[in-house]
């Protein structure tokens, strides 16, 4: 079984000031079979779906857990979670009879379950609740080895791996081994208990002075002992004596004597020490005799690793069978990496799943992003705004010209996603769903018209028809316009090309003319600059990266003098102004 569905109500940020409608949940979110990571800008609510999870479910690892204040939203006074779990096995609905519920009719009727935790507080006191499970609203009790059932393996943020992994009484190292089928159940009958009770047995005669067969044996144990029993007779009496005694050698205490490490890693480091870490909790998930559930929850997964370490991790997830883990992160390494269906995306009170039915992204759209969405392009899932452009130029000049009309990307949290010159559209579907609710995420997809003002005519340059260059660009533009839906908004050149423009601009025509004479010397600019450049253009000469590093740079030295020389660069009417209202538009402007 896994668990397939969330519902949350009014459950921290995920909530609304009204009554709770059991029909209109405030999450309702869909999880794969397999791998899930939830990805998301910080406080999108990645970490209150893990812990409304918990909540319900309780771990194995004996976390403290309760439901706080915090967990309302805002005043409200109620908060109910609801998780429903299907594809459950004949071995697995035995232990949940009395609870299960039925889809479908007759031989093709398939069972699910349904578990709700619904708390109220009244007068600022969170009145005691307890999970219910069953196919109504309210649901009847479960006992609690039914609860055991649901144990989820969970590990958290920022985890002290090496801590939990050493020696100590009621070790995290202990309660796993514990669970695993090689001990449990096998507490009298274990090949640990036999050696351990030899060693106790070896122990105790080294202090008593005798060898295994009870003869007298001189060694430094006894020693010791007959020092302590020269104090314990003066304190008591002659005829007591001390006794040393080796610890129990029931298997939990035998097991909190183990540490776990590395073979050939004296000194491990923190992130050596996490995936040991994550390779001893996954026994909780693949115990072949279990018949219950097997999810693991792991918060930020790259906590102490490096980015090739990440890869190798996440790797090996997707690779795990019959098992369902559900893990957030904030890498964009890991989101690189991982097949896009995997993905759910937190985003502005809500959580999109990625997979194929729920975006507008077909197979096509899959196989293309799996093989160019790297990690500098994966940062567009923790936005929140994207500019996707097609190249180096735009990608460098945007953050100027945003400083230019008062207004930083970093600091509105817009990621500037360079694709290259292929797939704009690929990227620009990522956002786009196939019913309510819809992403919120402002996405603005800079592109050229590509409708040429000049054309090559023998070994000359002529410049083409004003009238048809005009209706040409125009039915372009309505073209492009028209791929504009919900939050993903178009934004084409008027003329060409980016530098074709910036020539055309009346306030930036002097930075792209004093750019392109200064990167192509040998050019001659001074008899007509316009067919210079559009022959540049045409033959794919033009250094488009370094004229738009000079133009940022003359941009970024102007805002530092006091009285500004690049004036109006707001200005509604000129020609690059498309890219002044694509980046208001991903600013929230």
């Amino acid at each position: 079984m896994y668990l397939s569905n969330l519902k949350l109500w009014n459950f921290r940020k995920f909530g609304a000031e009204v009554e709770i409608d059991l029909d209109k949940p405030n999450l309702d979110l869909n999880l794969n079979k397999g791998l899930n990571v939830i990805i998301g800008e910080n406080d999108s609510g990645k970490t209150a779906i893990i812990d409304a999870i918990k909540l319900v479910l309780r771990t194995h690892s004996y976390d403290y857990i309760r439901v706080d204040d915090k967990d309302f939203f805002n005043e409200s006074n109620r908060f109910r979670i609801e998780l429903k779990f299907e594809d459950l096995k004949p071995e697995e609905a035995k232990n949940f009879t009395e609870w299960l519920g039925w889809i479908g009719n007759g031989a093709n009727a398939k069972p699910f379950l349904k578990l709700n935790y619904d708390v109220k507080r009244q007068a600022d006191k969170i009145i005691p609740t307890d999970v219910k499970s069953g196919v109504d609203e309210e649901g009847y009790l479960l006992s609690a080895e039914t609860k055991d059932y649901f144990k989820a393996t969970y590990l958290k943020p920022l985890r002290d791996a090496e801590n939990e992994l050493v020696a100590k009484r009621n070790s995290r190292l202990s309660q796993i081994l514990l669970g695993d089928e090689a001990f449990k159940g096998k507490e009298k009958d274990n090949d640990l208990v036999k050696i351990f009770s030899g060693l106790k047995e070896e122990l105790e005669n080294y202090f008593k002075g005798i060898d295994n067969a009870g003869r007298p044996k001189a060694t430094e144990g006894k020693q010791i002992k007959d020092k302590i029993d020269n104090y314990i007779k003066s304190f008591y009496s002659k005829n007591n004596e001390s006794e040393f005694e080796s610890t129990s050698t029931d298997i939990k205490s035998i097991l909190e004597k183990l540490t776990l490490t590395l073979k050939g890693e004296p000194n491990p480091g923190l992130g050596t020490l996490n995936r040991l870490f994550m390779a001893a909790e996954l026994l909780h998930l693949t115990k072949s005799n279990w018949t219950g559930l097997r999810l693991g929850l792991v918060e930020e997964l790259e906590a102490h690793l490096h980015p090739q370490a990440q890869m190798q991790v996440i790797e090996a997830f997707q690779k795990q069978k019959n098992i369902q883990l559900i893990l957030t992160t904030h890498s964009p390494n890991l989101a690189s990496k991982l097949k896009l269906e995997n993905l759910i995306i937190c985003n502005n009170g809500n959580a999109f799943p990625m997979g194929e039915t729920y975006t507008k992204l077909d197979k096509d759209n899959y196989k293309f992003l799996e093989k160019f969405l790297d990690t500098t392009k994966a940062n567009l899932f923790f936005a929140k705004g994207v500019i996707l452009v097609e190249g180096w130029a735009e990608e460098i000049l945007l953050p100027s010209i945003a400083k230019a009309i008062k207004i930083d990307l970093t600091e509105k949290g817009v990621s500037i996603v360079n694709i290259g010159h292929t797939g704009l559209d690929h990227y620009a579907k990522i956002y786009l769903r196939q019913a309510e609710p819809n992403m919120k995420i402002p996405v603005a997809v800079i592109t050229d018209s590509d409708i040429r003002e000049y054309e090559k005519n023998g070994d000359d340059f002529i410049k083409r028809d004003v009238n048809t260059v005009q209706q040409e660009t125009l039915a372009k533009l309505a073209s492009i316009n028209g791929k504009s839906k919900s939050n993903v908004q178009y934004f084409p050149a008027p003329n060409w090309t980016l530098e074709y423009a910036l020539f055309k601009s009346t306030n930036l025509t002097t930075l792209l003319q004093n750019a392109a004479k200064a990167i192509h010397t040998g050019t001659d600019w001074n008899t007509d600059f316009e067919k210079a450049l559009a022959k540049k253009l045409i033959n794919k000469t033009l250094k488009k990266t370094d004229v738009a590093y000079h133009i940022a740079n003359a941009i970024d030295e102007d805002l530092d003098k006091e009285v500004h020389t690049i004036q109006n660069v707001d200005d509604a009417n000129d020609t690059v102004n498309y890219l002044v209202k694509a980046i208001k538009y991903a600013t929230g402007n």
